[in-house]
């Protein structure tokens, strides 16, 4: 994406086509038009993304509503679950990039090998998940084993994904072109997830259930609750096979250029060492920690705090679906902001979310629910797009000033996911174990106060705290500059990345 890093528009002469000589960075064999990405290929790789997606987004908005209510664990256990499996999914992120960085290289790729491999055992992981078993005194050690074996298959999965950004073209307005058709799609997954989980489930939660007993304290299981959940398990799992198969028939990673002119590049702990003291991956990785954490917290309490904190259990539903409509139809819309008006005046998008936040947890009601939901997706979207478009920038320069040789951009892209699922992971844990301190009852019709005192809190003032925290370190932290068509010559055959 050619955007100067102060934010203003760059000279046209960023915006054209690579010059002829940049075609001689394509590896041989290939046409004069190989640095361009097909519409169908840019479609499939956003494909690969969709299942992760749609669990993920299942597991966002429904999880801790499923533990909590219909699996009846203590809000204690919960938080357990909740923390393990996050710190799984970021201890994964590194191991992942250490052995994906001294894989070989196959018929299929470096990258597609990890990807086909862990989708049948994240489909059964997925599958369990919701599950719920005969047992009750080792449910929470049950959930919190599935759930950090789906955190870490997730992350085998995710780490090669996304890095295959850097292996499609050599381009950087195609890469961020592709980003774009990625993250539109992980948008739809996400809709999809949450909207069709949602819709199956939804006769398992709601005010009737409350009404069909006199009784105070907790409600009984329903066998209806378990079998929709089974139900909406076995639809998201069957994404992962589906998706990954179009992934791999529509996209082919590009030959290792760089790994014959370079040789052998930096193992893992090496260049982890030096990727950790670039600045502006530091800046990046820092502000998106509070950021991401802000916005999961958003997600996991929402279903919690309109089920027991306002009456807006019937709108659950309908709320879900504005915040990720809203995301999916602006995420193009942010794409041109990007190039208009540069990626670091793009972050004040996300912005939007702090005052709409505390706007929701001080008056509950239908009507400004909704705005703040569609408010919410547009601000989610940015900050969803935000970073996967400059991390790309930032290899390109940190190649330019170190010239380390291929390799790099996978510990660039696995220990950014573990920074911030860490930071996820401590977000949620604590704010989980806020609501046991308050009281939280599991499977009860009727909160105590000081539970809808603290899920107000967790749905408004936390979010917007860390998001202006996140946004201060980006906007004063240094960023990666996008490089000129003078230093994509310079980098000579590094345009093409390896992960030797």
């Amino acid at each position: 994406m050619a955007v100067s890093p102060e934010g203003t528009p760059a000279p046209p002469v960023e915006m054209s086509p690579a010059p002829p000589e940049a075609h001689t960075l394509e590896p041989a064999g290939s046409d004069s038009g190989a640095g361009r990405l097909s519409f169908c290929t840019k479609v499939c790789y956003g494909i690969g993304g969709v299942p992760n997606q749609v669990a993920s987004s299942a597991i966002a908005f429904y999880l801790q509503l499923f533990l909590l209510d219909v699996a009846q664990i203590p809000a204690a256990q919960v938080s357990l679950v909740l923390f393990g499996g996050k710190v799984s999914g970021a201890a994964a992120d590194p191991l992942a990039g250490f052995f994906i960085n001294r894989s070989r290289r196959t018929g299929s790729g470096r990258l597609m090998p990890w990807v086909l491999g862990c989708t049948p055992f994240i489909a059964l992981a997925s599958f369990f998940l919701w599950f719920l078993p005969p047992f009750t005194s080792l449910r929470g050690l049950w959930y919190t084993a599935l759930y950090c074996l789906f955190q870490a298959l997730t992350t085998f999965f995710q780490v090669p994904y996304t890095a295959l950004t850097m292996l499609l073209t050599p381009s950087p307005r195609e890469r961020d072109s592709a980003t774009v058709y990625r993250m539109t799609l992980e948008m739809a997954g996400t809709l999809m997830g949450a909207t069709v989980h949602g819709l199956i489930v939804s006769g398992a939660h709601g005010s009737h259930r409350c009404k069909e007993t006199a009784l105070p304290g907790q409600v009984a299981i329903s066998p209806n609750a378990t079998h929709l959940y089974s139900i909406a398990a076995t639809v998201v799992a069957v994404t992962y096979p589906v998706c990954s198969s179009l992934l791999c028939l529509g996209v082919k990673e590009r030959p290792d250029a760089s790994a014959r002119a370079s040789g052998q590049g930096l193992s893992f702990l090496a260049g982890l060492r030096l990727t950790v003291r670039h600045p502006p991956y530091l800046s990046l990785v820092i502000s998106f920690l509070f950021i991401s954490a802000a916005v999961q917290v958003e997600q996991s309490y929402l279903v919690l705090f309109c089920a027991h904190a306002s009456r807006l259990h019937d709108h659950v539903q309908s709320l879900v679906l504005t915040i990720l409509v809203s995301a999916v139809l602006s995420t193009p819309m942010w794409e041109w902001v990007l190039q208009r008006f540069g990626k670091r005046m793009s972050a004040f998008g996300i912005f939007g979310m702090v005052p709409f936040a505390i706007l929701l947890a001080a008056v509950p009601t239908a009507p400004v629910a909704y705005v703040v939901a569609f408010v919410s997706g547009v601000s989610i979207a940015v900050s969803l797009l935000l970073p996967w478009s400059m991390l790309p920038d930032v290899v390109d320069e940190f190649q330019l000033q170190h010239q380390h040789g291929p390799g790099l951009e996978t510990i660039f892209y696995s220990s950014y996911v573990f920074f911030t699922k860490l930071s996820g992971a401590g977000a949620l844990g604590i704010s989980t174990l806020s609501l046991d301190f308050a009281g939280y009852e599991s499977g009860a019709c009727k909160q105590a106060e000081q539970v809808v005192v603290t899920l107000k809190v967790l749905i408004g003032a936390m979010p917007a705290c860390m998001i202006l925290i996140g946004l201060c370190i980006l906007m004063v932290g240094p960023t990666a500059k996008v490089p000129s068509r003078n230093s994509s010559r310079s980098l000579g055959r590094r345009t093409s990345y390896s992960l030797a």
